[in-house]
Formats: structure tokens, C-alpha cells, sequence
């Protein structure tokens, strides 16, 4: 009898943006939903979420659990948090992770790292460059570019979902990375940048 035909390992991916509050956790909800082996990650120095005015953000410390900021900026100003999307947004974290988590500190190896801006990117691949590869274990950074707002954050969590079940899909990801790539850039307006770095 023939042997049985290997399983493909599942993929394990990184949803990163600067806070771990709105893109990357839109992408962490979908994805999981999607039933993909996610986390997701922050690159910024702390939390910041939008105050009552723009000179005046709310600064937590990244590990600061979500319910700590709901019920902190439900005290607050709930009307304002709720109006402006804050509070709901919140809501959806507590129910998928207990808190913000920075991804300079992380210690889960991941396959596919996929950031949510430039800057993440390049956060991104200079920790790992910074890290000095010491495992030899490749891991492909994709930047998908979304504005940081709640309605972009929807739909680039749409582009990252196609993006993943396309990269889930491939029986050789070196090879078929660029060709993906190259499709998502036709069926989504978001600039994609690609390295392959390592841990």
C-alpha cells in the first residue's frame, strides 16, 4: 500500500500594526474566524488610542488589558468612545485576546508576518535583522498599506484574509510568493511590499 499523502503543516501568521488595537486585530478577527493560526502585534512604543482631542491621545502600556481600556475609557467619556468607534472597536478585542502585545517582545516563531503600514514593515524587518537569524528559519514580511481608521482597517482586513488563503493555498510559498503577490495587487488597491527575513 501506498504511504498516505503528507499533510501540509498549517501556516502560522502575525497580523502587526502600531498599537495592536485596529488594523492588526481586524486582521487577527477575520483570520481567525477563518479558522488560520493567527496572533497579532504592535510595533509602537505604547498604545495610542484617540483623545478627546488629537494634542491628547490615550497612552497605555502595551500588556494593558483591553477590558482595562473599555472600562478606562468608558469612564471617561463613554458617549464620545462610542461615537467615535473606540469603544466598539475595544469590545471586539477583549473578545479575541486579553491584551495589546508588542511585537519587538514576542517570542511565537510565525511563517508569514503580514504588517499594516510602511512603518511596521520596516519595524518589523529590522528587529528581525536585529536578531541576527540565529534559528536559519525564514519568514516572509508582507506590508499591506491601510489607513488607520476604522472603515480602511474593514476592508484591508478583507485584502489580508485573500491574501492568507492564497498564501495557505501554495504547496511551495518561495516559489509562488511573487505570482501571489501579483494578484492581490490587481484585485486590491493596497500597496504591497515583500521580504523574506529570518529568525
Amino acid at each position: 500500500m501506498p504511504p498516505p499523502p503528507a499533510v501540509k503543516p498549517k501556516l502560522k501568521f502575525c497580523v502587526v500594526c502600531a498599537s495592536n488595537n485596529n488594523r492588526s486585530m481586524e486582521g487577527h478577527n477575520v483570520l481567525s474566524k477563518a479558522n488560520f493560526l493567527v496572533n497579532s502585534a504592535g510595533t509602537g512604543s505604547a498604545v495610542r488610542l484617540p483623545g478627546p482631542t488629537i494634542d491628547k491621545p490615550n497612552i497605555y502600556a502595551f500588556g494593558t488589558p483591553y477590558e482595562h481600556m473599555y472600562q478606562d475609557l468608558k469612564s471617561k467619556d463613554e458617549r464620545l468612545y462610542n461615537a467615535n468607534g473606540i469603544l466598539p472597536m475595544i469590545d471586539r478585542n477583549r473578545k479575541i485576546k486579553t491584551a495589546p502585545e508588542r511585537w519587538q517582545e514576542a517570542t511565537e516563531v510565525v511563517d508569514v508576518v503580514i504588517t499594516c503600514e510602511e512603518r511596521c514593515y520596516d519595524a518589523v524587518c529590522d528587529d528581525l535583522l536585529g536578531k541576527g537569524g540565529e534559528l536559519n528559519r525564514p519568514v516572509h514580511v508582507i506590508n499591506v498599506e491601510i489607513q488607520d481608521n476604522h472603515e480602511q482597517a474593514h476592508i484591508g482586513g478583507k485584502a489580508i484574509l485573500d491574501l492568507c488563503t492564497a498564501i495557505e493555498a501554495s504547496n511551495n510559498l518561495d516559489q509562488d510568493i511573487d505570482k501571489i503577490i501579483e494578484i492581490q495587487m490587481e484585485k486590491f488597491p493596497h500597496q504591497l511590499l515583500h521580504s523574506v527575513m529570518y529568525y
